[in-house]
């Protein structure tokens, strides 16, 4: 149907101009969806969740803390979806959901009468207006750091879909001071309370001090004149920002902070964040959803913090996405890892060698080629970093995260890095 559309429109419109009638269409069609599905998310109480880096983690942390709390919670993050205190892994390998499925989830949330949907949110999923006729009730934003510039052209555009999730005057917003775009997030009204968290001094939410572990982090936060100390199992000052985030959505829901900092501390393990793929090694294997260059930076330090040894990196870059990061991703492992392994990860159509020599050229321009090893077969790149491992070195394995598929040269495969891990080390 949308391809007959398209097709006539070219026939007609002065130059072949298409935008307008595709944006109709696809309103139209969510529309359509929607009313199929009964409009499940009218009446629901929707706490949506975006942002570059970070935003799965924290939907996670505000599911648990709302449990903690006594209510009934449905969620749906880009890891797992949960209804009910039903939780699964999300298998549909792909950050944006249809609209079919994201209004299916809604009606199962509504028949099982849940107090609050935990919501996560793409940026593509707001552009391409699949969550039309929503009317989230609180809009949290974790940060805004390069990514997907092949489909946006400019970060000025990227912040514009983001934008639209706040653009609609929620009751609440939630915003981390911190972030370069701070400002641009900060012009939208919030119809009855807004606040802030980082590290700054005038955040609502302030992480007044951190600490790293190998096996979680610490954060001491101030928020109502109060202290209040968090902690969870995954490693990362990225994840002291998560908690944050999520404790200051929390607190305009009236939530206590022993509540809070129980509800955090629930989340022992999340797929592909942070994720230790085994446990008894003399030396660590994570498993990472990393595949931003902020996000590679952020997880490659805190990873260093935490580890006696060497920070061994096994990394890649997506086909048919934002080549422009591809060098500066480069740079960062130069800059920051001690042995590196580039290698495959999905390459979709285009030829993965291409994607490698972009990945390469940032190593070579930041002088990281002396520990660099180009392994196109992501089984024997991981396999070579697990050979060479000694007693407190960290691996880091990072790009496919929780996925359970990989798509290459255009073809669906099974595949999971930690069960990758396992079966190379004999213990799947």
């Amino acid at each position: 149907m949308k391809q007959m559309l398209v097709k006539a429109a070219r026939k007609v419109l002065p130059g072949g101009t298409t935008k307008g009638l595709e944006e109709l269409y696809r309103k139209g069609r969510v529309r359509l969806v929607r009313t199929y599905y009964g409009n499940p998310g009218k009446g629901l109480k929707i706490l949506a969740l975006t942002g570059t880096n970070g935003k799965t983690t924290t939907t996670n942390y505000l599911n648990e803390i709302l449990k903690e709390a006594g209510y009934r919670t449905a969620m749906f993050s880009t890891a797992e979806i949960e209804v009910a205190g039903k939780r699964k892994l999300n298998d549909l390998n792909a950050t944006v959901p249809t609209t079919a499925q994201v209004m299916n989830f809604l009606r199962q949330a509504k028949r099982a009468k849940v107090d609050y949907v935990v919501l996560e949110v793409t940026s593509h999923a707001l552009q391409q207006h699949k969550l039309g006729g929503l009317k989230p009730i609180m809009a949290v934003m974790t940060n805004l750091t390069q990514d997907h510039l092949d489909y946006f052209k400019t970060m000025e555009n990227y912040a514009a879909a983001k934008g639209m999730l706040f653009s609609g005057e929620p009751w609440f917003i939630v915003l981390n001071r911190d972030d370069k775009w701070f400002e641009y997030f900060n012009q939208f009204d919030a119809e009855e309370l807004k606040i802030t968290y980082g590290q700054d001094k005038a955040a609502g939410v302030r992480i007044d001090s951190f600490k790293l572990y190998k096996k979680g982090t610490e954060a001491k936060l101030k928020m109502d004149g109060k202290k209040l100390d968090v902690a969870t199992s995954l490693t990362g000052e990225f994840n002291a920002y998560n908690m944050a985030a999520a404790a200051a959505a929390a607190s305009l829901l009236g939530i206590d902070g022993e509540v809070i900092a129980e509800g955090i501390a629930n989340l022992e393990t999340l797929p592909g964040r942070f994720e230790r793929a085994v446990t008894d090694e003399p030396y660590e294997v994570i498993v990472d959803y990393a595949h931003t260059p902020d996000a590679i930076e952020r997880l490659l330090k805190s990873a260093k913090e935490v580890t006696k040894g060497r920070v061994v990196l096994v990394f890649g870059a997506t086909g048919d996405r934002d080549k422009g990061k591809r060098p500066t991703m480069g740079e960062i492992a130069a800059r920051e890892a001690d042995v590196i392994f580039v290698t495959d990860e999905e390459n979709y159509t285009e030829p993965a060698d291409q994607i490698r020599t972009a990945v390469l050229e940032g190593i070579e321009q930041a002088g990281g080629m002396g520990k660099t090893e180009e392994v196109p077969d992501r089984h024997e790149a991981i396999k070579k970093a697990l050979e060479q491992a000694k007693k407190d070195d960290m691996i880091l394995i990072t790009g496919m995260g929780h996925e359970v598929y990989r798509i290459t040269d255009g073809k669906r495969i099974p595949w999971n890095d930690g069960d990758v891990v396992r079966e190379i080390l004999g213990k799947k």
